[in-house]
């Protein structure tokens, strides 16, 4: 099984990762992190397929994708 982490303290918010998920999954959180920013997030960790789509768009690198 695929798994996507993001690395939220990091996160800007831009939500480029969002924009490139086949599945949908990829979501801004509500909640804040340390610097201000919505941080990145999986919605269903389950349906992650693990293309990385969204690690290679992230400009600061805070994705990371194990299969």
């Amino acid at each position: 099984m695929a798994k996507a982490t993001f690395n939220e303290s990091l996160c800007k918010g831009c939500g480029l990762c969002t924009t490139v998920c086949p599945k949908k999954i990829v979501a801004l959180k509500e909640t804040l992190n340390a610097k201000g920013y919505h941080p990145a997030g999986l919605t269903d960790e389950s349906k992650c397929i693990g293309c990385a789509f969204c690690a290679t768009m992230c400009p600061d690198c805070v994705i990371t994708v194990e299969k």
